[in-house]
């Protein structure tokens, strides 16, 4: 593989799964929304940012939500090295047109960056 293709890789480790780590990140309630994502961020003392997706049936149907899970992780594979890093994110899909990969990734990018202003102090206490 090319350095480049090795660069742009979006390993299991970069992933948020578990639900203490999602509580973690919606009990800092560090937020940006737009009209086609509401992002939440949080530190995560590592040398990489994780991403955690959130598609509720609201938005669609099964294929819909499906689609709109890929986008967003595309999104994020593409431009996570312009991104802060050390950040666990969570993107929650708006129920609204699906829009397209570009239109998730500028979306993902500027949002992340606006809710990383807002982050400030320590974590609040773990969540059980």
């Amino acid at each position: 593989m090319t350095e480049r293709a090795l660069r742009h890789r979006f390993p299991r480790e970069q992933r948020l799964g578990r639900q203490r780590d999602f509580a973690r990140v919606f009990a800092r309630k560090c937020t940006a929304s737009d009209a086609l994502l509401l992002v939440y961020v949080d530190a995560n003392d590592l040398a990489f940012s994780r991403l955690g997706l959130s598609v509720g049936k609201g938005v669609g149907g099964a294929v819909i939500r499906n689609r709109i899970k890929r986008l967003i992780r595309e999104a994020f594979r593409l431009s996570q090295h312009d991104l802060p890093a050390g950040l666990d994110i969570v993107c929650v899909a708006k129920p609204a047109k699906a829009g397209t990969m570009h239109d998730y990734q500028r979306s993902l990018s500027s949002l992340v960056k606006a809710a990383y202003r807002k982050y400030q102090g320590p974590r609040p206490e773990k969540v059980s």
